[in-house]
């Protein structure tokens, strides 16, 4: 699934933020250059009820903003590795780097936990989650990710 959803457009290994509201602001911004998302606020509204609702911050320095929305048909997601770790109140109180973003639509539930499962058995390995921080171009990171 994710070499379906991936690819070096929607990826970013060196993002500059500091704080989560840029974080969030950059991955929506690269989910709407994909031409994928028809309602930008829509799917900000979503993102940011969700926030709100539950952590965005896995273990092991992820984070996982994620909606279901209206403004998409299928599911999107983008990644991006902050150059410095941003405390987010992660589940396991460290800071992230590793931020990965998805949309799906409300009709489709499938998908979405497709994803989000596929995300958390791939980056629970230690050398994974290294990989994907040692990255250094789209490429290198979307290779970390498919492979």
């Amino acid at each position: 699934m994710l070499a379906n959803v991936l690819s070096e457009e929607t990826v970013v290994p060196d993002l500059d933020a500091d704080r989560m509201d840029t974080v969030m602001e950059s991955l929506l911004e690269m989910l709407c250059r994909t031409g994928k998302v028809s309602d930008r606020e829509q799917a900000r509204q979503d993102l940011e009820a969700n926030t709100r609702r539950m952590s965005v911050g896995m273990e092991h320095g992820i984070a996982i903003p994620h909606a279901k929305t209206d403004a998409v048909q299928e599911l999107i997601a983008c990644v991006a590795v902050t150059r410095n770790a941003l405390d987010i109140e992660s589940v396991d109180g460290r800071p992230a780097r590793i931020f990965i973003m998805t949309l799906s639509p409300k009709s489709a539930s499938g998908p979405h936990i497709q994803f989000l499962s596929e995300i958390g058995k791939l980056l629970k390995h230690r050398a994974k989650r290294q990989a994907v921080l040692d990255a250094r171009t789209r490429a290198d990171l979307l290779q970390a990710f498919l492979h």
